[in-house]
C-alpha cells in the first residue's frame, strides 16, 4: 500500500492486538481503535474465569517478538491464564509498546463504517475512496479516514437471546433484571444474587460448562441453591467432549466433572428444550416451551452464544452468508448445519474477502454466529490479512498454521469412540496441530496447538475443505449431518440412558 493514510483496527483485544503487531512489522501505518476505557474490555468481563488452554496456545508470534524488544517476561507457559491475567500480563503489556501506544486510542467507539462521500448505492471512484469511521467518545463525535479496515471487534456485547427462534421470547426483555449473559462470577461478585437461589441455566457449550460448576460449587456451599440446566440439544452426547482424550486435559476435565453431577443429580439438565416465553408468577419466573413448564425459578444465565454486530457496517457492500453471516467462502467451512467434526482448515485473506475493497472481518466476528471460533485461527487471519495489505501476496496466501481434526464428531462407535460420516475413527476432542512459539529471542519450540475460543470455546467443527464455490445449502459435506430438532417441549435426562447423537 503506497498511501499515508492508516489502516483502521477496530477492537484491541487479542486479534486486535495481533494485527497491530503485524502490520508493525510490516511497517503499516494503523490506529487502534477500542470502545472500552481500558485494553482487553471482553476479556476483563470473564476475567475471573480460567481459560483451560495454557499460555503457550493463547499468545501471537508477531506479538510475542514485539514483547521480547522490551525485557517482558512470558509467564508460565503451562499454565493456565484467567481472563483478568491475559489481559494484565499479555494483552496490556503488548498495548503499551512504543510501537502500539502511541496509534491506540481508549474510549473510542465506531458507530459506522462508510466510504467517504459515497453511500452503499454509489460505484464510481468506490475502490479508490478512503473509508471514513464515524467514531464516538467522550469528547464527542470524529470522524477518521482510513485505507483500510480491519474489525476486530469481536461478538461478547451481543449475546443470542433466549428465545429459541433467535429473538428474545416473550418476557425476557421485562425480566432484563433477572438475566445474565454469559459467565457471571457466581463464586466470587456475583455470589449474593445466586445463593440459595432456584437459577436456571440455558446453553450446552463451555461457558455453560463454567457456570454450572460454580452454581454447584455453590450450592455445596449454600442450601437452597438449585441448578436447572436447559439445552436444545437432543441429548448431550459427545457435547461433554473428549474426557482422557482430549489433547487439552483441563478442557476433558470440565466436560467429565459436568456430566458426573448430572448423573449425580447435583444439576438437573433437560434436553430437548426450547424456550418460547417467560412469565411472572407468585413463586417466581415460570420459563415455558411448547405445552410445558419449568418448576419456577429466581434467576436466569444465557450462556447460548453470541452473534455479530454488524449495524456499524451497514452502508458497506459485506458479502456475507445469508445462515452464518460469515464471510461467504468461509461460511461453508463453519457451518454447524454440515459440520459436527475435526476443525475448519487454516484460512485468510481470500476467504475473508468482502466486495468491498479494502475491508475484513477478523477474529470472532469473522465467524458470524457459528460456535466453533479458535484463537490460532484468529492469529493466523491477521498474520495473512496483514501481508496482503502489505502487498506480499504469497505470504498472505501462505498457510502458516495446521489445524487437523479435531475428533469429535456425532457417532459413536462400537469401540467407543467416534466415528466422521466419511468412515474415520478417530479420538474425540483431540487438537494436535503444531505451531512455532518463539518464547526466548534464541530458542524456537514447537508445540501441539489447541487454541480455543476466548468466550465459546470450541465444540469441533469440520475440516474437510469444500468443493470449489463452497457447499451448496442444504447438500451434505462429507461429515457428521445435523441432528433432528424436536418439537418445543424438553426432556428430562436419565442418567440411565447411555449417550446419544452430539451433533449440533
Amino acid at each position: 500500500m503506497t498511501t499515508q493514510l492508516p489502516i483502521a483496527i477496530i477492537g484491541a483485544g487479542p486479534v486486535g492486538l495481533a494485527a497491530a503487531a503485524h502490520l508493525v512489522e510490516r511497517d503499516l501505518p494503523f490506529v487502534l481503535l477500542e470502545s472500552g476505557n481500558c485494553i482487553g474490555t471482553n476479556a476483563l468481563a470473564w476475567g475471573h474465569v480460567q481459560m483451560f488452554s495454557p499460555w503457550r496456545y493463547n499468545m501471537d508470534r508477531a506479538a510475542i517478538r514485539l514483547l521480547e524488544q522490551t525485557g517482558w517476561q512470558a509467564p508460565d507457559l503451562d499454565a493456565f491464564p484467567t481472563g483478568r491475567a491475559l489481559v494484565e500480563q499479555y494483552l496490556a503489556p503488548l498495548a503499551a509498546h512504543s510501537a502500539i501506544a502511541p496509534h491506540l486510542r481508549l474510549g473510542a467507539r465506531v458507530v459506522a463504517v462508510a466510504r467517504a462521500g459515497l453511500d452503499k448505492m454509489k460505484n464510481a471512484g468506490r475502490d479508490q475512496a478512503p473509508f471514513a469511521l464515524y467514531i464516538a467518545g467522550e469528547g464527542g463525535e470524529d470522524l477518521l479516514h482510513a485505507a483500510a479496515v480491519i474489525d476486530a471487534s469481536g461478538t461478547y456485547q451481543t449475546p443470542n437471546p433466549l428465545g429459541a427462534c433467535g429473538i428474545p421470547a416473550p418476557g425476557q426483555r421485562a425480566l432484563a433484571d433477572k438475566i445474565v449473559y454469559g459467565i457471571p462470577d457466581v463464586l466470587g461478585a456475583a455470589r449474593e444474587r445466586y445463593a440459595g437461589r432456584r437459577v436456571l441455566v440455558a446453553g450446552s457449550g463451555h461457558s455453560a460448562f463454567n457456570v454450572v460448576l460454580d452454581l454447584a460449587t455453590l450450592a455445596e456451599e449454600v442450601p437452597g441453591t438449585t441448578i436447572t440446566w436447559v439445552v436444545r440439544r437432543a441429548a448431550m452426547g459427545q457435547a461433554y467432549g473428549g474426557g482422557t482424550n482430549d489433547a487439552l486435559p483441563a478442557r476433558g476435565a470440565l466436560g467429565s466433572r459436568v456430566q458426573a453431577l448430572v448423573e449425580r443429580g447435583i444439576i438437573r439438565l433437560i434436553t430437548n428444550w426450547h424456550t418460547d416465553r417467560l412469565s411472572t408468577t407468585a413463586d417466581g419466573i415460570a420459563v415455558a416451551a411448547g405445552e410445558q413448564t419449568l418448576t419456577p425459578v429466581d434467576e436466569l444465565i444465557v450462556a447460548t452464544g453470541l452473534r455479530p454486530d454488524l449495524a456499524m457496517l451497514g452502508e458497506l457492500r459485506l458479502g456475507l452468508d445469508p445462515a452464518v453471516e460469515a464471510p461467504t467462502a468461509l461460511a461453508p467451512l463453519i457451518d454447524p448445519n454440515y459440520h459436527s467434526c475435526g476443525t475448519v482448515r487454516p484460512h485468510g485473506v481470500d476467504e475473508l474477502a468482502h466486495p468491498e475493497p479494502g475491508l475484513y472481518i477478523i477474529g470472532m466476528k469473522s465467524y458470524g454466529r457459528a460456535p466453533t471460533f479458535l484463537l490460532a485461527t484468529g492469529y493466523e487471519q491477521a498474520r495473512s490479512v496483514a501481508a496482503a495489505l502489505a502487498g506480499d501476496w504469497e505470504a498472505a496466501r501462505r498457510v502458516e498454521l495446521e489445524l487437523p481434526e479435531t475428533g469429535v464428531c456425532s457417532t459413536p462407535t462400537a469401540d467407543g469412540g467416534a466415528a466422521c460420516c466419511d468412515g474415520r475413527t478417530t479420538a474425540p476432542a483431540a487438537f494436535a496441530s503444531l505451531i512455532e512459539i518463539d518464547h526466548t529471542p534464541t530458542t524456537r519450540q514447537t508445540v501441539p496447538v489447541a487454541f480455543t475460543s476466548l468466550i465459546a470455546p470450541a465444540r469441533g467443527v469440520a475440516g474437510v475443505a469444500a468443493p470449489t464455490g463452497g457447499w451448496a445449502r442444504g447438500v451434505r459435506a462429507p461429515c457428521c449431518p445435523p441432528e433432528e430438532k424436536g418439537g418445543g417441549g424438553g426432556t428430562p435426562v436419565d442418567a440411565s440412558a447411555g449417550t446419544a447423537c452430539g451433533c449440533q
